[in-house]
């Protein structure tokens, strides 16, 4: 993933200030698995149906941002609730 390290140290959750790290290949390919089988709701409360090419972990590990067209979306109602519901 072409993150540049200097952005990824100085990015946040915008909703909670916490850091964020670049998910590994097997979280990545995890949470296509989940996103396959629609089980897993952004906080907007839809199933997210589209497959990511990478993510931005939350540090808690509750949420992450996913990485389309190599920019990470950053809006609050589309974090992704990792664990279960929104």
């Amino acid at each position: 993933m072409p993150i540049n390290q200097e952005l990824l140290d100085i990015l946040v959750c915008p909703d909670s200030r916490q850091s964020l790290s670049l998910a590994g290949a097997e979280e990545l390919a995890g949470i296509n698995q989940r996103i396959a089988k629609r089980e897993l709701v952004n906080r907007a409360g839809a199933v997210v149906t589209q497959e990511i090419e990478g993510a931005l972990i939350r540090e808690d590990r509750q949420y992450f941002y996913p990485i389309r067209d190599d920019i990470p979306v950053m809006l609050i109602d589309q974090a992704i609730a990792l664990t279960g519901g929104s």
